[in-house]
């Protein structure tokens, strides 16, 4: 029998959440993901570090103050990265919009609009590039006027609830990516429950409820799971459009021959007795608000996010100043 991984691949579209290209090469994902707490941990890498001076020499030529060329060095480093994990992967590379900009449309715009031109001038098409934006409402009413007015293919991360994701998918995004573990933590926190069985983990539930809604109504947005805690939550998930999973348990699915049994059918999807549902901006942040949940996690996500881009700004710096 073929390994755990193989035959998930055989249902669902694998994608590696990593900046470490060796991890690439060894599981042959079609996709590839990164932000900036992968770049910063790969900061710390002997083999990045060529790409680091590149990204440092682009920004001394292209800005004029520290923070000017500090901020170029930054957009470089994550196109070098995207150009260099295109040559693993067959398929597409996510980069990041800085999440300082998760309140801000235009901001976001111009970011998503000014990489995608870095990615052609390195000979890259848009068509393999994912705009990575968080699921506030101003982040998916830029990827909506980047889908439609400029065909820039989003992203959208930091989503955990019902509301967000029908939200993406009425704005025509392309891809969702629901955060399946740090929605466990967050109950496994404040529920007093303190483990789950996969099929009753919360975060495999609001994906699967998400899953069957989508291909219900028959929307084109496709759903990459994210931020796996075990790969229990990843087989309870089989069948889901993408998963995008971290080399230790890509590793874990690899070292496993246990059945993989398919839980996401769009066929099964169809025949469910489903409302559909819409979300202006006063119900959506209504929604969102109601979710204790989900406020906690998109906020928590976005300061993290925004504290990494922050330690890895700082580093670029002190390397910018020597």
């Amino acid at each position: 029998m073929a390994n755990s991984l193989e035959q998930l691949k055989s249902m669902t579209v694998v994608v590696a959440d990593t900046g470490d290209f060796k991890a690439m090469k060894n599981y042959k994902p079609t996709d590839a993901t990164t932000n900036p707490s992968l770049l910063l941990a790969a900061a710390q890498m002997p083999q990045y570090q060529q790409l680091f001076d590149k990204a440092i020499e682009h920004g001394k030529k292209h800005g004029s103050t520290v923070e000017e060329q500090v901020s170029e060095a930054i957009d470089m480093l994550f196109v070098l990265f995207g150009v260099e994990i295109l040559k693993i992967v067959p398929g597409r590379v996510s980069t990041e919009v800085d999440a300082r900009l998760s309140f801000d449309k235009e901001g976001s715009i111009a970011k998503a609009k000014k990489l995608i031109s870095m990615y052609k001038e390195a000979g890259i098409p848009k068509e393999r590039v994912l705009i990575k934006l968080a699921s506030t409402w101003e982040g998916i009413r830029a990827a909506e006027v980047l889908e439609k007015q400029f065909g820039i293919h989003c992203n959208m991360t930091l989503l955990f609830s019902f509301g967000q994701a029908v939200a993406c998918a009425e704005a025509g995004v392309t891809l969702i990516s629901p955060f399946v573990g740090r929605i466990l933590d967050w109950n496994v926190a404040n529920t007093g429950k303190k483990s789950y069985e996969p099929m009753e983990d919360p975060g495999v539930i609001s994906v699967t409820s998400i899953y069957n809604y989508y291909k219900k109504f028959d929307y084109k947005t496709v759903i990459m799971g994210a931020s796996f805690r075990n790969i229990g939550e990843i087989r309870a998930l089989a069948g889901c459009d993408l998963l995008t999973i971290s080399p230790k348990l890509l590793g874990e699915l690899e070292a496993s021959r246990d059945l993989i049994t398919r839980h996401l059918n769009a066929d099964t999807a169809k025949t469910q007795a489903i409302e559909k549902v819409t979300f202006d901006e006063k119900a959506f942040r209504f929604e969102l608000n109601e979710d204790q949940m989900a406020t906690e996690k998109l906020s928590d996500g976005i300061r993290k996010f925004a504290a990494d881009s922050r330690k890895l700004e700082a580093q670029l710096m002190v390397r910018l100043k020597q």
